[in-house]
């Protein structure tokens, strides 16, 4: 097994946390969130499927992405991530490019350094490592909000 084999091999594993997650989902569980918390559910399934996408773009450089990052541009939760189907496809879309994005990298290209302004100077390596462990610190909350969270009263009338 080759190296970016063995990154997909680490990235899948690391993204389970968040994809057994999906499988249970309601459209009502969307609007969940855990007080005084102020993101839902729908957001960060969102806000996952945005940076993932913004990773495969301008970290691994990968052609054709287009991403519009709500969810990073509003920096906060909106209250528009309620359609279960957009999301799961959305976060398919997510997955797919992603994976494209880093079996299109070669041996070498995975010691080349990437800038960015959000975490700095990493190798493509290392940035992987970033984006594992961004899903799986917000597939962590997903889980706590599925588990304790509720509809807050301004959701349910």
């Amino acid at each position: 097994m080759n190296k970016y084999q063995q990154f997909i091999s680490l990235w899948e594993e690391g993204r389970t946390r968040f994809s057994k997650l999906l499988s249970d989902l309601t459209e009502e569980d969307l609007g969940k969130k855990l007080a005084p918390a102020p993101n839902s559910v729908g957001f960060l399934i969102r806000h996952i499927g945005d940076v993932e996408l913004l990773f495969a773009k301008n970290v691994f450089n990968y052609e054709g992405v287009k991403v519009h990052a709500k969810t990073v541009i509003a920096q906060k939760d909106t209250g528009e991530w309620t359609n279960l189907a957009e999301l799961l496809a959305y976060d398919q879309l997510a997955y797919e490019s992603l994976k494209a994005a880093i079996l299109a990298h070669d041996e070498e290209a995975w010691e080349e350094c990437v800038i960015t302004k959000e975490f700095g100077t990493k190798t493509k390596a290392e940035s992987l490592g970033r984006i594992i462990t961004h899903t799986a610190y917000h597939a962590g909350q997903l889980a706590m909000i599925l588990k304790y969270g509720r509809l807050t009263t301004e959701q349910t009338l």
